[in-house]
């Protein structure tokens, strides 16, 4: 989490191998982002902010192009995209095209896209941004049924109360990370009820010292 600015999309762009560092080394799934980039994509997803969906394609055919990609084989492809479709909610949609689903409906087509190979580590940037509540809800309980199937979740987001969600919370801040703990953690750290007034105490913290 952090304000606008704070590097949340350049941090997973670079662990997505998306960026190449200017300096420095990183490691996702004990790949080297630098030198085993390619190899590092066959096991992780990223859904930036804008995903690139098909607005002229349906939403199975969407899945499908997805699925080209990945070289999902036939066989595989019809139990994986029915898999899906069924987890997100989308089997009553599969022949509308994507320009007429709604917001969030447009989203958890992008995350069964993204969702479509099998990934060990998903990354999400800002996924319910501007989403409506409900859909923001029933997107979060998507995410935790990944969480159960052991599909590690990096996002950033700038709704405060959805940190509340996370294992681990890294508030940034001009490109800096300022801390890294459990919410709870951060809360009691900083003497505060919610993260949205830890996350302000925090800033406000490091802009006296600066």
């Amino acid at each position: 989490v952090g304000p606008d600015g704070a590097g949340k999309t350049t941090i997973l762009r670079l662990l997505t191998a998306v960026l190449e560092p200017t300096e420095g080394r990183g490691w996702v799934y004990g790949r080297d982002i630098i030198k085993e980039s390619d190899a590092l994509k066959e096991f992780i997803a990223y859904m930036p902010q804008h995903f690139g969906l098909y607005e002229d394609l349906t939403v199975i055919e969407n899945m499908n192009f997805y699925a080209d990609i990945y070289c999902i084989a036939a066989g595989q492809r019809i139990s994986r995209i029915e898999t899906l479709l069924g987890f997100s909610g989308l089997k009553s949609f599969k022949k509308r095209l994507a320009k007429n689903l709604s917001g969030g409906m447009k989203q958890k087509l992008g995350l069964t896209c993204a969702l479509i190979h099998s990934p060990k580590i998903l990354f999400l940037d800002e996924p319910t941004n501007g989403v409506d509540p409900v859909s923001r809800r029933d997107f979060w309980q998507i995410l935790y049924k990944l969480a159960e199937e052991k599909v590690t979740i990096v996002l950033s987001t700038s709704y405060l109360d959805e940190a509340e969600y996370c294992n681990t919370v890294a508030l940034m801040h001009k490109g800096m990370l300022l801390k890294c703990d459990r919410p709870a953690a951060i809360k009691k750290q900083m003497n505060s009820k919610s993260m949205e007034e830890a996350f302000i105490s925090t800033i406000n913290d490091y802009e006296r010292k600066q």
